[in-house]
């Protein structure tokens, strides 16, 4: 990277349920999800992208801002962004935005990042595991009016207002050059992303939201008040930025259900259920022909 103009990168990111626990309980009767009923995880490949900002800055200087959209407590991804390294943290969230499909999330995405910004990149993960789309990241960069490096494992060169970068795809890998700023979805086998680093860790413990100062008190009673809270909080620059529909400038009749165009038609639940068995004596014999059984039937060979 010959030209050292410091980088300004943006990452999104977004707390996920873990659907490796999903069961049909969590679907709710107009087939959305109940987002409470599984453990919330910071969305993998979105760690790749932010890793990925991270590396940018550590060749290049500059800074990174993460920003999430949800309910208040996904604060949680924008504290772990930042106990790896993230710059700066803005939260997204409104009553008004619930409901949003990838048209509605990725226009208040649009909003914030014009508000936040410039930026010369735009890191997004290739996709969030609870909706598998890969649609939010192509449609803000089509909404931002610019170009869009999708599937991008690696950045070789940033040279003035021009980027090289590889994406992975399945019938191989293709190299393409663009100008500034443009946004890239990255994908999981881009880099391996850091831990958290448990001197930030330390250092930023008590970045909160306005909403978690109560929870904050209550742990730490030396804070006598909300606002003897925040101002602490702002002179230790720990203070996570909240934006609403209207700090942003998004209309109402684009956020939300009211900007939502699809919606679930129909939720099937499938249950697998065995028709028949057969028992497996243990001893090598019976394991040895279970094998064969196996290979024959093309199911393992």
């Amino acid at each position: 990277m010959t030209d050292q103009k410091p980088i300004l990168s943006a990452v999104l990111v977004k707390q996920v349920p873990d659907t490796h626990n999903i069961t049909g309980e969590v679907m709710t009767k107009d087939g959305t999800m109940n987002r409470n009923a599984l453990p919330a995880i910071f969305n993998p490949e979105d760690l790749n992208a932010l890793e990925m900002a991270l590396q940018i800055r550590e060749r290049r200087g500059g800074t990174v801002t993460v920003i999430t959209m949800g309910p208040p407590k996904a604060a949680n991804v924008l504290r772990e962004a930042l106990f790896r390294g993230a710059d700066r943290v803005i939260l997204l969230t409104d009553r008004k935005f619930a409901g949003a499909d990838t048209l509605a999330t990725s226009y208040v995405l649009k909003c914030a990042l014009q508000k936040a910004g410039p930026f010369d990149l735009i890191f997004c993960g290739r996709q969030a595991i609870d909706g598998d789309t890969a649609q939010v990241g192509p449609q803000l960069a089509e909404k931002l009016g610019i170009p869009q490096i999708t599937y991008a494992e690696t950045i070789f060169e940033i040279s003035g207002d021009q980027i090289v970068a590889e994406r992975a795809l399945d019938s191989g890998s293709e190299i393409v050059r663009c100008k500034l700023p443009v946004l890239l979805t990255v994908v999981g086998s881009a880099n391996t992303p850091r831990p958290a680093s448990v001197r930030r860790r330390i250092e930023r413990k008590l970045a909160a939201a306005p909403g978690e100062y109560a929870a904050i008190r209550a742990e730490w009673p030396e804070f006598e008040s909300d606002e003897q809270l925040e101002a602490y909080l702002t002179a230790h620059d720990l203070k996570i930025a909240v934006w609403t529909a209207g700090d942003i400038g998004a209309s109402e009749e684009q956020v939300g259900l009211a900007g939502s165009p699809t919606q679930v038609h129909k939720i099937n639940f499938v249950v697998l259920e065995s028709t028949e068995s057969k028992t497996v004596p243990a001893t090598p014999e019976g394991i040895a022909a279970m094998i064969q059984e196996l290979v024959h039937e093309y199911i393992v060979g």
